[in-house]
């Protein structure tokens, strides 16, 4: 949760949206558009600057819809902006549920280690060439991420990918930004890939609600996106082929998994090996807090040995921060030989000349240093370790963060930074608790080759009977009435189908029912419900329409093309300063107006803006940006310099492909 507090630059980027607001009040034509464009402008500065969490952020807006209704008189309003008795219905939409039961679905196929089975296949198939891995890993990731949400395919693949890395020997920063710009654009292929395309539907037939009969627009089917998803993702992956020896940094974060040891000092400039020393009765270190000795010191103690032989020596709840250390005391310790040197003569400790009371417990079968990624989705972001007292919870011993191409080490006061999305966390730990981490929403793990308990494979074909039937349930009522030439089969809702997967998956032990609820992104959820009722006032007040008009009026006398294109570009800006749900609520209402206003189909034009809500490649301000920028190493200059060409290839293609299908 982000604390309250505005800088600088959000004070005065507030003056100046004050100003638009009050601007824009003097030429909007009803006060009901007044108000409407001022909350607009609200949920734009809000997402752009961040001043909150974007899930509340809409939340803020949604709960100031409903106030309306209490205010109307105030305002100068006969009624609420919006129905209060439909204020909540976004929470019991199609698309809402639609997307809880894909990311229970996804977790399912996750649970099988299916991944794992992946990425042996696309080694066998790719070998060791950057040129045959890249289209393999992206395309892969792109037909999973076409079927789940985008953010999820990318960091169910994130572990294959390192594994891959590591075994080719091909810098993880030349397979990263692929896979991610290609989950990206596989959320395009077909209606439930993304949540945009999700949405898009719903948004479809609110819009109907405001429009007379003869320009009432069809619903799109499950795969009526596909040759244009297709084509992005093509011209994806061929991008990479021919460009990407000039546009991908090679950062040599990789090496075997026989030399961890070089990964983590060319990586992270770490050069921590693991001691053992004993504190004897003379050493000034008794009575001692853990916190101040590691703190002053550079040092980390990640294991303990007493006398008791029942004590466990490491683990989560074993050490932590308020842990005195006592006479005889055999402690495991994480650091540089020349820190450790200091620290012994500083306390008068006996170093030993190999680890033995904690050789079980520091042997590399049963612990060692990992990578851990921080998702947008975390309730870690915002707090620190030492808020979580992270060693003690989650039993992982935070040696450094990277973050924005930086190392930050222990002598940056690293426990009190509070986390961000994207931070790499170097830990120590041991495999049982990284292994408990892979089901914890709140963090990604990038180490994956390390001694861990074996997944579901047995269930894999249950997951897969049941993947197939949602999938089905989807397609078999569209190609059965096709072929009869008549509707004899009612087709079920999207979430009602993807539901049915994600039930049988439960129920035949794919997943457990808590680890169901956990793979739901909640913030998610509540971001897309919330705004749902932006989107109807925008539609209901008359304000996309007058906007639309303005919109018209400025682009007079271009051509159809012209007209798709600027809708395109600008749905691809609003993506990169605020979430593509936001883009998409906000935008297609407009879209339909505009296109009613020049002749244009709305449906297509409404379908331009869900799809070019995906074209976020500039800055990773894209949740699947900020998920791989830590892994990969990657600056924002990298993503500037592959995403522009990126950026105008996505714009071409849509507008081209759109053109010749509709």
């Amino acid at each position: 949760m982000k604390r309250f507090g505005l800088t600088s630059k959000q004070i005065i980027a507030a003056f100046i949206f004050t100003l638009v607001a009050i601007s824009l009040s003097f030429v909007t034509p009803t006060i009901e558009i007044t108000w409407v464009t001022t909350l607009l402008v609200l949920t734009i500065y809000l997402f752009a600057f961040e001043i909150v969490d974007v899930d509340v952020a809409a939340i803020t807006i949604m709960v100031c819809l409903g106030l309306t209704s209490l205010f109307a008189p105030l305002m100068g309003l006969d009624k609420g902006l919006i129905n209060n008795q439909q204020l909540f219905d976004g929470f019991a939409s199609n698309a809402v549920m639609s997307i809880i039961a894909v990311m229970i679905i996804g977790a399912g196929l996750d649970k099988t280690g299916l991944m794992g089975k992946v990425a042996s296949f696309i080694l066998k198939v790719g070998g060791t060439t950057e040129k045959r891995i890249i289209p393999i890993i992206s395309g892969t990731v792109a037909i999973i991420s076409s079927f789940m949400q985008n953010v999820g395919a990318t960091a169910l693949f994130l572990p294959v990918v390192s594994r891959i890395s590591m075994r080719s020997g091909i810098p993880l920063s030349r397979l990263l930004m692929p896979m991610g710009f290609c989950a990206i654009l596989g959320g395009t292929v077909t209606m439930i890939g993304s949540s945009p395309l999700i949405l898009l539907n719903d948004l479809i037939l609110t819009s109907n609600k405001t429009l007379s009969s003869d320009l009432q627009m069809e619903t799109f089917g499950l795969f009526a996106v596909t040759p244009i998803g297709a084509a992005l993702v093509l011209s994806g992956i061929f991008y990479f082929i021919i460009m990407g020896r000039f546009v991908l940094p090679t950062i040599k974060k990789e090496t075997s998994s026989q030399n961890k040891n070089a990964h983590f000092q060319d990586t992270y400039n770490i050069d921590y090996n693991l001691f053992e020393i004993t504190v004897p009765a003379e050493s000034s270190l008794i009575n001692r807090r853990i916190d101040e000795v590691e703190t002053t010191y550079k040092v980390r103690v990640v294991a303990k040995h007493t006398q008791n032989q029942d004590d466990i020596h490491i683990g989560s709840g074993v050490i932590d921060r308020d842990l005195g250390i006592k006479e005889g005391m055999v402690l495991g310790i994480l650091a540089s030989p020349k820190n450790l040197e200091a620290f012994t003569e500083e306390f008068s400790l006996v170093n030993h000349q190999e680890i033995k009371d904690l050789a079980e417990d520091l042997a590399t079968t049963k612990s060692g240093i990992a990578e851990v990624v921080i998702p947008p989705s975390s309730s870690m972001i915002g707090k620190s370790a030492r808020d979580v007292w992270m060693r003690k919870v989650y039993g992982i011993a935070m040696v450094a963060i990277y973050r924005n191409g930086k190392t930050l080490h222990e002598g940056d006061d690293i426990r009190s930074i509070p986390l961000k999305a994207g931070d790499t966390l170097v830990v120590y730990t041991t495999w049982e608790a990284l292994m408990h981490l892979e089901s914890n929403a709140d963090f990604v793990i990038i180490t994956s080759e390390y001694p861990r308990e074996e997944l579901r494979p047995q269930k894999v074909i249950w997951a897969g009977i049941f993947f197939t039937i949602a999938l089905s349930l989807v397609l078999l009522p569209d190609i059965i009435n096709s072929i009869i030439g008549s509707e004899v089969i009612h087709k079920p809702p999207l979430s009602v189908a993807l539901f049915t997967g994600a039930l049988g998956m439960i129920l035949s032990g794919v997943i457990k029912i808590d680890e169901a609820y956990q793979a739901v992104s909640w913030k998610t959820v509540f971001l897309l419900a919330s705004l749902i009722p932006l989107g109807l006032a925008v539609e209901e007040s008359g304000t996309a329409k007058w906007i639309a008009e303005q919109v018209i009026v400025l682009l007079d006398g271009v051509p159809s093309w012209v007209m798709q294109a600027s809708i395109a570009v600008l749905a691809t800006f609003f993506t990169l300063v605020m979430s593509n749900v936001g883009a998409t609520v906000l935008l297609v209402p407009l879209a339909v107006n505009i296109a009613i206003g020049v002749g244009e189909s709305p449906a297509i034009y409404a379908l331009t803006v869900a799809i070019a809500t995906s074209n976020s490649f500039l800055i990773p301000t894209h949740q699947v940006n900020a998920l791989i920028m830590g892994p990969g190493g990657y600056r924002v200059n990298d993503f500037m310099k592959a995403g522009s060409i990126m950026t105008i290839l996505f714009l071409v293609v849509l507008i081209v492909m759109m053109n010749l299908f509709y």
